[in-house]
């Protein structure tokens, strides 16, 4: 396979699965950075230091979901370039990118190191747990910029075609990442802290190397001296994308902050429950979303190629591939997720085993419609639909706070559970509304002449 794949051309089923699997392993290793974290943390501690990392990943998660969705917005217009097949404007997008990467970066890092502790203490985070909870979660605040450089360079890099090189990045610093947990927690004795200095370090590495790829790999794409000359318009333009895909993640995180706030009020061990069962379900969630990236980058290739039929081509496949994997994790969730929580939280303890199953099962029952769900919203982005995706956003975000408010004191932690599940059915069934839609008009275009 070349080192980057032209979404335009050929068998949108082979494309969608070669350009896709590189992204569900480093899905899946990116997740064992937490998974690596929280079970070193909960074999040579305690349950409250698990639980402490499990819960500031909230916090941490919805910075680290702002800069991803807004270079992932960054990419999409690159992609589109890159279907056009114009290189000026690839090198002026990628040049833009960079500088708001960075601006975006020193903003984010500094906010969050002010406000973690407010936020913490807004969360009801039990007494026992805050000390290590702030002391994890400000040192992997302090890793921000080094996030915000991966995230850059791997969105381009699918931008353009490459899925593979980020994936090969982040598994050599997830190898060295759980490496130094070890040394670090188990052998130097240095506490929670320890697990985020590992953190940090791996994710420096990762971050420069995917970077120095991309830079000696790509050049005919690397922006030249009058490049950087980035206009108003062509910022605008990378800005509101960057800023749509950003509020999607980012707005979907704060209903799940909100969703901890009600949680933390349940207890240390329903805390510990959900980090378990939430670390289990990120990584089966992740065989799931990662085929919306891919058609974040298929949809915009396809759609400066000016290619509609190939879109709606590969949003059938893409949807029938998720569909079956769904029904597959449906029946590995329930023969094996009881034993899988109790190793990641290394406990005997009833309720959080109990607990942790219960979140487990219910969640992976919604499956069928989360699929869809990831694919449609990126396709939509991918086509220009900025409003759409944001409104399921922000409706996601009312349920998780109706939740906190009345479904979880009704009913514990399956009102918990549940949570997520309900808005998954409706912002589906917005985007759906809103794909159909968008089909009849590119049909339309088409029967009038017009293109597509």
């Amino acid at each position: 396979m070349k080192k980057n794949l032209d979404m335009t051309q050929g068998s949108p089923f082979r494309l969608i699965i070669l350009f896709t699997i590189p992204i569900i392993l480093g899905n899946i290793f990116q997740q064992l950075y937490n998974i690596g974290d929280a079970k070193v943390v909960s074999f040579f501690l305690d349950a409250n230091a698990f639980g402490a990392v499990g819960m500031t990943a909230v916090v941490s998660n919805t910075l680290i979901n702002l800069i991803n969705g807004f270079t992932q917005g960054f990419g999409i217009i690159t992609a589109n370039a890159f279907g056009a097949r114009d290189t000026a404007r690839i090198r002026r997008s990628i040049a833009g990118a960079v500088t708001l990467t960075c601006i975006l970066m020193v903003v984010l890092t500094l906010a969050g190191l002010i406000f973690i502790r407010p936020m913490l203490l807004w969360l009801n985070t039990p007494e026992e747990l805050l000390s290590d909870a702030i002391s994890y979660v400000r040192i992997i605040i302090m890793g921000l910029p080094f996030t915000a450089i991966y995230n850059l360079s791997a969105n381009l890099l699918r931008s353009l075609g490459d899925s593979r090189t980020p994936l090969y990045c982040l598994i050599a610093s997830i190898i060295l990442n759980l490496v130094m947990d070890i040394l670090f927690v188990g052998v130097l004795k240095w506490g929670i802290e320890g697990a985020a200095i590992a953190t940090f370090i791996a994710m420096a590495i990762c971050s420069f190397a995917c970077a120095l790829y991309g830079y000696t790999h790509f050049r005919e794409y690397m922006p030249k001296k009058e490049d950087w000359k980035v206009g108003r318009k062509e910022y605008g333009e990378l800005f509101l994308t960057g800023l749509s895909m950003g509020l999607m993640g980012c707005i979907v995180n704060i209903g799940t902050i909100i969703l901890q706030g009600a949680i933390n009020s349940l207890g240390p061990d329903v805390i510990a429950a959900h980090t378990a069962g939430r670390r289990l379900i990120d990584i089966l969630m992740s065989l799931i979303y990662t085929y919306g990236f891919t058609m974040t980058t298929y949809v915009s290739q396809n759609m400066g190629a000016g290619r509609a039929d190939r879109i709606r081509q590969g949003v059938r496949i893409a949807t029938l591939i998720v569909t079956v994997e769904s029904a597959v994790l449906i029946i590995f969730t329930f023969l094996f997720s009881g034993d899988i929580v109790t190793w990641i939280a290394s406990t005997d303890n009833t309720v959080i085993q109990e607990n942790a199953r219960l979140y487990t099962r219910v969640m992976i029952c919604f499956y069928p419609a989360l699929g869809p769900l990831f694919i449609l919203r990126c396709t939509l982005q991918g086509v220009g639909k900025k409003m759409i995706p944001l409104v399921s956003s922000v409706l996601e975000l009312s349920v998780k706070v109706l939740s906190a408010m009345w479904l979880t004191p009704l009913l514990g932690y399956l009102g918990v559970a549940l949570t997520e599940p309900i808005s998954w059915v409706l912002m589906t069934t917005i985007l759906t509304v809103g794909y159909i839609r968008w089909c009849k008009k590119t049909r339309r275009i088409k029967e009038q002449g017009y293109g597509y």
